[in-house]
């Protein structure tokens, strides 16, 4: 039995007609890919042959270590501890507390010195270690003394030597007293006796 509708002539043909059931419709151009596999793209169910990546692939580029937030404020609190901990002591050394006396001795040859000599009266201040200013007064048995002086300490120095050159001339003997005055920054007294001799 025949289609009604078929096409009737020489020119038609089984083979033609159905080839088009063979080869299937022509893929659609525009086509976005399903995924991406290393350098090949597949579409839709179907194959097609490899096409170049649109992109270089390659292994992954290598990649620094995540860097550790966080880590980094411990090198700056030490930093910061370390340099407080300084400022505070140069502070403490130029602002703390003042220079104390502990102790005043003074003492000299207990001979005395020779025909026409000196004699050299020497004061040891023990003081605590702190920087400061010592003012003194050199009060003699002759009924001299000296003007204020005043004698630096720095820190770390826990003694400061203080001398006095006492002159003598001529013959016989003369019984002396040398005595120190400590006017700041706390009174303190010291003293030492000594006989100049000159016989001839």
């Amino acid at each position: 039995m025949s289609d009604p509708h078929a096409p009737q002539g020489d020119d038609y043909s089984a083979t033609v007609l159905g080839s088009h059931w063979f080869s299937g419709p022509p893929p659609p151009r525009d086509a976005a890919p399903d995924r991406v596999e290393g350098s090949v793209l597949r579409f839709g169910p179907g194959v097609t042959a490899a096409l170049p990546a649109p992109f270089p692939v390659g292994p992954a580029p290598e990649t620094a270590p995540p860097v550790r937030r966080g880590g980094g404020w411990r090198r700056y609190t030490l930093a910061a501890v370390v340099l407080a901990g300084v400022l505070a002591y140069l502070g403490w050394q130029r602002f703390g507390p003042a220079v104390e006396v502990r102790d005043v001795a003074v003492n000299t040859d207990p001979r005395g010195p020779g025909c026409d000599a000196a004699a050299d009266v020497v004061a040891v201040v023990a003081t605590n270690g702190r920087p400061g200013t010592l003012t003194y007064q050199w009060v003699r048995s002759d009924g001299t003394r000296s003007e204020e002086l005043t004698e630096r300490v720095p820190a770390g120095r826990k003694e400061a030597t203080l001398h006095l050159m006492w002159t003598f001339k001529g013959t016989g003997s003369y019984p002396a007293r040398a005595e120190l005055r400590l006017l700041s920054p706390t009174p303190r007294t010291a003293a030492t006796d000594f006989t100049y001799r000159c016989p001839r």
